[in-house]
This record gives structure tokens, C-alpha cells and sequence, in this order.
């Protein structure tokens, strides 16, 4: 048995979720680890994103958005709408969060309080999870014809640099 992983890289926008086809970078991975028969774990540990799999709608929208991601991005806003302010609609982050992130130090991202204001990119990303497992049979990703995998940022504060790391475990 052999395992395989490759960690890719994608940056998020912001003042909107950052949808992000990512299946010719997890087939590139699955090529490049030489595993003929085995699964495929796509996943993301930002707390904020999700990684999912769907079907690839070719339409895209002027930001360049699948319309199949537009429309589950507007049937999530109905279910959880976007934080503006401090505890409307969520409770959270409360003042212990707030503390704790502002002690945090990122030159790329500097702490600030409406920063933090993301609580809905987090219960958005419960929704969907944060990994795709598919199956590898004779080298090939089990997607089907149609299938794509997708990764979602739903923290619309600020762009952000994100990873999403690739796990191929099978035989050779």
C-alpha cells in the first residue's frame, strides 16, 4: 500500500464566497502519485471552507461562478444569512473570541474586530464539510462523467491565501 500528498494552493476574494474548481488539480495529484487502485481525500482545514462535489453547470456568472455554486450559494444565504455587525444574527464571536484572535499575529492578515465577523463562512462550512473522499479504480478518479470537486471559501471578509491538501492512498 502506498500513500501520496500533494497540497495545493488557491486565494480567496473578498465581499463574496470564493468557488473554486479544483478536479484538475486532484486528477494532476492522483496521475502524479502512480496509484492504480485505491481513494482519493480531498480536504481543507480552514474552518471556513468547504470541499464538495457536484456536477460542473458550464455557465458561469460575470464573476466567473458555476451557476450550480451561485444557487447554492443563494439557497445558503436564505438559511444563513451573512453577518454585518457584532451578534446580529449570531451570538457569535463573543468578547473571549474576540480577546483571543486579537492577540493573534499575521502580517498578512492583521487583526482587526470586523475581521472576525465571519461566523456564518463557519455554520455555512458545517453544512458542506470539509473533505470529499472518491474511489481510484485502474489509475482513473471515480468522478464519472459530469462529477467535479469543488473548494468554497465562505469567509467574505477578506481575500485570503487557503490550502487544500491531497491524500491518494491504493496500490501501485
Amino acid at each position: 500500500m502506498a500513500v501520496f500528498f500533494k497540497d495545493i494552493g488557491l486565494k480567496s476574494v473578498a465581499n463574496r464566497p470564493s468557488y473554486q474548481k479544483i478536479t484538475d488539480e486532484v486528477n494532476s495529484a492522483v496521475l502524479d502519485s502512480k496509484i492504480k487502485n485505491g481513494i482519493c481525500l480531498v480536504q481543507t482545514a480552514h474552518t471556513t471552507c468547504s470541499v464538495y462535489f457536484d456536477e460542473y453547470m458550464h455557465d458561469t456568472n460575470y464573476y466567473g461562478d458555476d451557476y450550480l455554486n451561485v444557487d447554492l450559494n443563494n439557497v445558503l444565504e436564505k438559511v444563513i444569512p451573512r453577518q454585518t455587525t457584532e451578534n446580529v444574527p449570531y451570538l457569535s464571536p463573543g468578547p473571549k473570541h474576540i480577546a483571543y484572535g486579537m492577540k493573534k499575529t499575521d502580517p498578512n492578515y492583521p487583526a482587526k474586530e470586523w475581521t472576525m465577523l465571519n461566523t456564518d463562512g463557519h455554520l455555512r462550512s458545517d453544512f458542506l464539510g470539509n473533505s470529499v473522499t472518491l474511489g481510484i479504480k485502474h489509475g482513473q478518479l471515480m468522478t464519472g462523467s459530469v462529477g467535479s470537486i469543488f473548494f468554497v471559501d465562505f469567509d467574505q471578509t477578506r481575500e485570503r491565501n487557503r490550502k487544500v491538501s491531497i491524500i491518494v492512498l491504493g496500490d501501485k
